[in-house]
């Protein structure tokens, strides 16, 4: 079996350094630096971290249909941990993209709470949370969402533009993400001269440049083949390794669950198992 469809749990992270100005009373403890003074990180493959990225609590989420509700979400609990591959799978309708949506800020629950790294997110006016996902998430959508004329390495580094990175940073960031992905003798080329699974590659490395902490992927592999999907796959393994990035991703797809490290599966709002 490939080494990157070898599942296996999650490694406890240490939480990274927010920005002051979103997370001013936020500090470490004493007592956790002593901790971690002079001693070995440990590995952890039989329990979870103690502390979940992002929090989800009896979320749900209605809109009006003329005279109706329309329930699509009804009390969803879920906790995305540092570190870790989580796929939502479910058939279309399911309530998978609407869940991503309210993750990532996009929206807000009719009821039910949403917390990330411990603040309530679903509070949060617009402005803050815009902040939030400028910084801190990245975003992978089914249709690539690339500027068609504009390279694989300025796609890039537009998502550094927006995100405020200094502009000295700029190079090295998008040589090396395209580089991470398997793009780096492709990197001068426009999204109509890659294949479509090119041009998802070219997706993930703008949606890591800035460096988040979570990962939201819409169907990522629902428009390639088998052989690109894999592909893609493998990079997402890669990505957690190395980025230390926990990525949250929509599916239909049976054929990519064994590379997760828990799946949830959706019907009508609900989830009915997950592993």
């Amino acid at each position: 079996m490939p080494a990157w469809l070898r599942r296996k749990k999650a490694p406890a992270v240490p939480k990274a350094e927010q920005p002051q100005e979103l997370w001013q009373d936020e500090e470490p403890s004493a007592e956790s630096a002593e901790e971690h003074a002079g001693s070995p990180a440990q590995p952890v493959f039989d329990q979870e971290p103690a502390e979940p990225l992002l929090s989800v609590r009896g979320v749900e989420r209605s809109f009006d249909v003329g005279a109706a509700k329309l329930r699509v979400l009804k009390g969803i609990d879920l906790d995305l941990y540092p570190r870790q591959l989580i796929m939502l799978r479910g058939r279309s309708g399911s309530g998978k993209t609407t869940l991503m949506n309210l993750m990532g800020g996009l929206d807000t629950p009719t009821k039910g709470t949403i917390h990330f790294r411990g603040r309530p997110f679903h509070d949060w006016n617009d402005d803050r949370r815009t902040e939030v996902r400028r910084r801190d998430i990245g975003f992978i959508f089914q249709a690539f969402a690339l500027m068609p004329l504009l390279s694989a390495y300025e796609n890039v580094e537009l998502s550094l533009r927006m995100a405020g990175l200094p502009r000295s940073e700029w190079k090295a960031r998008v040589t090396s993400c395209l580089e991470l992905v398997g793009l780096g003798k492709r990197m001068h080329h426009r999204p109509f001269e890659l294949s479509g699974g090119e041009q998802q590659r070219v997706a993930i490395a703008k949606a890591i440049a800035h460096r988040p902490s979570l990962l939201l992927a819409d169907e990522p592999t629902a428009e390639l083949d088998s052989q690109m999907a894999a592909q893609v796959m493998a990079v997402f393994r890669e990505i957690v390794a190395r980025e230390n990035v926990t990525i949250c991703m929509t599916t239909h797809d049976p054929t990519i669950l064994e590379v997760a490290d828990h799946v949830y599966e959706m019907v009508d709002g609900v989830f009915v198992a997950n592993r």
